[in-house]
């Protein structure tokens, strides 16, 4: 089904995620170092991260910035001990496209893989041929092959930046709260991380350019909103 790479220095946690994720059907690779989960993904081939933050020679917010850099962008799930507010809520920010603390049910991390894997969607081909247009054919988004397009320049996007764009375009000129986002993207609850939500429409805005308030626009003291209309 997906290729995961799980970077966690304890052996016992990696062989049982190990064998949950196998019996899921997924291909497992396991590593206990930074520096060799970094190399993995370089290599490519890698579809989901499962990433222990508290790793022994690299700091894991190290690796997860590669995972969130690399082209394209290899979706992260964080495994930590470092289960504060606070402390999911920067690791949400630094961009994780989910956050687990430790101690953990297997199962449940599965799950929360299954989830990730489902936002994130299949490539598929048809260079955005069956796209919905918006702003006079400027902005194309095909859900099905997970892509978009301004300009004809292709967007790369992180798991939860296409998740923003897809639900905000889904309606437009509806306005989100900040918690209906991380409800949509997300697909659950999470306390603390409807304001994180901002760090990831201030990235997306990014890769938008110069139109890109308009597109994603801020509705003060209610949330957001997609700024164009649907072709």
């Amino acid at each position: 089904m997906a290729s995961v790479l799980v970077v966690e220095d304890d052996r016992d946690i990696r062989e049982l995620l190990r064998r949950y994720l196998e019996r899921d059907g997924h291909g497992v690779l396991t590593t206990g170092s930074g520096a060799e989960a970094l190399n993995l993904l370089a290599a490519g081939g890698v579809d989901l991260v499962l990433l222990d933050l508290g790793l022994p020679d690299v700091d894991g917010l190290d690796v997860l910035a590669a995972a969130r850099d690399h082209e394209p962008s290899v979706p992260t799930v964080v495994l930590s001990a470092r289960g504060t507010v606070p402390e999911r809520i920067l690791g949400l920010r630094a961009g994780a496209d989910d956050y687990v603390t430790k101690p953990f049910s297997p199962a449940e991390v599965v799950l929360r893989v299954a989830a990730v894997l489902a936002r994130v969607g299949g490539a598929g081909a048809g260079g955005g041929a069956g796209a919905s247009a918006y702003g006079d054919g400027r902005l194309r988004i095909d859900e099905p092959a997970r892509r978009a397009w301004l300009d004809d320049g292709e967007l790369e996007l992180t798991p939860t930046e296409w998740g923003v764009l897809v639900t905000l375009a889904g309606t437009p000129g509806r306005v989100y709260s900040r918690s209906e986002l991380v409800n949509r993207v997300r697909g659950y609850e999470f306390a603390g991380y409807e304001r994180s939500i901002d760090s990831h429409v201030k990235n997306l805005r990014r890769k938008l350019g110069a139109d890109a308030t308009a597109i994603v626009a801020t509705v003060l003291g209610a949330g957001y909103r997609f700024g164009w209309t649907r072709d």
